[in-house]
């Protein structure tokens, strides 16, 4: 059985990457620092789903932490690497901009050095569609994306940067999955689907930032998972874009829909537009489609009835999750 170091295995898309690994034969070792960005509840829920699984080890372990690392890749010889490990959030990255740097770019180098040690050739890096700020949509991964507008965006440059070079210098075949507004079953609080279905639902006036008509390329996460399993095929060095690549979703639209389903109105407050949000996103995924034979098969109407069964199925755990 080959085994395989999954990082952040935690977290939304985590999770569901393991799931698909153990499908395809992957003995995976998950490591998680289970950090308090979003109430660590919801991660430990995902992970004792996870612990039912033949084929998965977890380990508590942040990638900043070297000498702990250093343990694992001597514990397990590992055929490849998929970080997933992050701090994620473009607004909460402009408070603490510093552990942005340090787990995203400073733990991807971690993760590097000792695969070029260990003899550790497949790396996936997971990195973001708020890169293409400022570009024509759709989004192409050729287009130049020098002028991040967040502290997040910034990391996840960094990371793709060092990916790059690790490649080039020591022949690690590295590929850097761009995720687009990832969405479903357990998804993280801090992120708009979640925390409007669980405002519309408690009768909580949903804050929006901005007017409303910002849209976004909604890709559900088992094709985030889907697409990040194949992203472990060789190709040297790549940059593929994850996104549905469909016409994207306003807020406004997004919320009716949810609405709909959930049989109550929502009340909105809306603030002034934060400076570090991208306006509209929407990808080209025809690169993966090239490579990988991948494209989005969960259409935002089916991806929101399954996110909404999953609420409506654990209302107890979700009902004192802060958001």
């Amino acid at each position: 059985m080959k085994t395989i170091l999954l990082t952040g295995a935690a977290g939304f898309i985590g999770s569901h990457t393991a799931r698909h690994l153990l499908d395809d034969g992957w003995q995976v070792v998950g490591i998680d620092n289970l950090n308090d960005y979003y109430d660590p509840r919801l991660k430990e829920h995902r992970i004792t789903e996870l612990q039912k699984r033949e084929g998965f080890v977890f380990r508590h372990l942040d990638i900043e932490d070297l000498a702990g690392l250093e343990s694992l890749f001597k514990e397990f010889r590992f055929e490849s690497v998929i970080n997933l490990a992050a701090r994620a959030g473009v607004r909460y990255s402009m408070v603490n901009p510093h552990v942005y740097m340090t787990t995203n770019a400073h733990g991807s180098l971690n993760l590097l050095e000792l695969m070029r040690q260990r003899g550790c050739r497949k790396f996936v890096l997971a990195s973001t569609s708020s890169l293409y700020a400022g570009h024509e949509m759709p989004f192409t991964e050729e287009m130049p994306v020098n002028r991040p507008i967040s502290p997040y965006a910034s990391s996840k440059k960094a990371a793709e940067c060092m990916a790059f070079t690790y490649h080039h210098l020591y022949g690690i075949d590295a590929t850097v999955v761009r995720y687009f507004t990832v969405y479903g079953p357990a998804g993280r609080p801090d992120m708009s689907p979640y925390r409007f279905i669980k405002w519309i639902a408690e009768g909580t006036p949903i804050t929006m930032f901005g007017d409303g008509l910002q849209s976004r390329d909604f890709t559900y996460v088992d094709d985030i998972a889907r697409g990040t399993v194949a992203a472990l095929r060789p190709v040297g060095y790549e940059i593929v874009n994850l996104g549905g690549g469909r016409e994207p979703t306003n807020m406004l639209e997004l919320i009716r829909l949810m609405e709909d389903r959930l049989g109550r109105k929502a009340v909105i407050d809306f603030q002034p537009t934060n400076n570090a949000d991208m306006r509209d996103t929407q990808a080209d995924p025809s690169k993966a489609q090239r490579l990988w034979g991948w494209e989005a098969r969960v259409g935002l109407e089916e991806g929101l009835d399954r996110t909404i069964a999953w609420y409506r199925e654990n209302v107890d755990l979700v009902r004192d999750l802060p958001v």
